[in-house]
């Protein structure tokens, strides 16, 4: 499935998230309309519950909006039910977390080919393989997250989430729980996979040297965009 290249890939148009707090509804997003081009490098920006996080988990499907819509590749994911969301995400996108979420019983080379596995591909041990070598973990394949550092952690997370090639790469602070060094080897292979795959990037970050790297930064605020800027 794809769409004309002048389309946006992703669009969100009046967009609302509402959850149940204790004390009543919470308005985490009120009102958001915006489009990402194909190809492009956008980076979400803000204070601690201005909603970034909560914007990145729409477009991928992860959380309902309660309000507007969301178009990815010109489908509607406001009106997928979970299986269809589910099997829209293992076709056209790959998502990384903060916390890496690898499943501790299963080796790198494991983790990375479980999504491929799911989705028929035939070659998806080779595939796993060659892609945790692009991180710089050929010699790491058969080890456990437990077995591997932090930024080793979330280099498999990064092969797992490239490996199936997808139109739209989502990253949630991935490098919130890194030291220096490995964040930024990690925003270097994010970047790099991107080139090299030709997806769409949409990350969340607090670190402006991430930020500056994107062709585009939108800034929230209050379940608002506040202004979007190009990157220096």
């Amino acid at each position: 499935m794809t769409t004309p290249a002048s389309d946006p890939i992703l669009s969100l148009t009046d967009t609302r998230l509402t959850l149940d707090g204790n004390a009543g509804p919470v308005d985490i997003l009120r009102g958001i309309t915006l489009s990402v081009n194909r190809g492009e490098t956008l980076g979400l920006i803000g204070p601690s519950g201005s909603g970034k996080s909560s914007l990145l988990m729409l477009m991928g499907g992860l959380e309902r909006a309660t309000g507007g819509t969301i178009r990815a590749l010109g489908q509607d994911l406001t009106a997928m039910d979970e299986d269809a969301l589910a099997r829209f995400r293992r076709d056209h996108m790959g998502v990384v977390f903060q916390s890496f979420h690898l499943i501790p019983t299963m080796t790198a080379l494991e983790n990375v080919a479980t999504p491929l596995e799911l989705a028929g591909v035939s070659d998806a041990f080779d595939r796993a393989r060659a892609e945790l070598e692009a991180v710089g973990l050929g010699a790491r394949t058969d080890h456990y997250p437990a077995q591997m550092s932090g930024g080793e952690q979330q280099r498999v997370a990064l092969a797992r989430a490239s490996a199936p090639r997808p139109d739209i790469l989502l990253a949630d602070e991935p490098t919130g729980n890194l030291d220096g060094p490995n964040g930024q080897a990690i925003m270097d292979l994010l970047f790099g996979l991107r080139d090299r795959h030709g997806a769409t990037l949409v990350l969340v970050t607090h670190a402006p040297e991430l930020a500056n790297r994107c062709d585009r930064v939108i800034r929230l605020r209050d379940g608002l965009l506040d202004r979007a800027e190009a990157a220096a």
